[in-house]
């Protein structure tokens, strides 16, 4: 199975875009600050994830990134396969030629996987994965408060 840092890095952003668009669209640049990506790499990721109208860009002063639907509708599949990431655990790419021209013995253990992990990946959108991070913000928030508040009384 590969996922690679280009499927990693466009999920990142994505939720990072997620998080911070509001009445303004959101600069690669500040995604690449918060996120230590490379911005040419979000350039080319960003570029990808708009011809799949995920995102749309906004030119201009105060320009950016914007997603392009709901939250809820796009989900983590529609990230990783739109900047071109086959979610493929087989050996042969699914062309059936694992071994010599012919199937593998482990060739439809590796394509169910295959199809649990694009099921699976297709369940989670990118509002889910938002509001973990707005919890965990919280929680983190809300940690900080009480010992700060508990370092006062001291």
């Amino acid at each position: 199975m590969r996922l690679t840092t280009k499927g990693r890095f466009a999920v990142t952003a994505m939720i990072d875009l997620a998080l911070f668009v509001g009445d303004r669209p959101v600069t690669l640049a500040s995604i690449s600050e918060r996120q230590n990506i490379s911005l040419s790499y979000l350039e080319q990721l960003f570029a990808k994830l708009r011809r799949h109208q995920i995102v749309e860009s906004v030119r201009g002063p105060g320009g950016g990134y914007c997603l392009a639907r709901n939250a809820l509708e796009i989900s983590v599949a529609d990230v990783i396969l739109a900047v071109d990431e086959p979610l493929d655990a087989t050996q042969c790419g699914g062309r059936e030629n694992c071994k010599s021209d012919h199937r593998c013995m482990t060739h439809d253990l590796w394509a169910t996987l295959n199809r649990k992990m694009l099921d699976y990946l297709a369940s989670v959108s990118l509002s889910d994965l938002v509001e973990k991070q707005r919890q965990k913000a919280s929680a983190q928030a809300a940690k900080q408060t009480v010992s700060f508040s508990a370092a006062q009384a001291a």
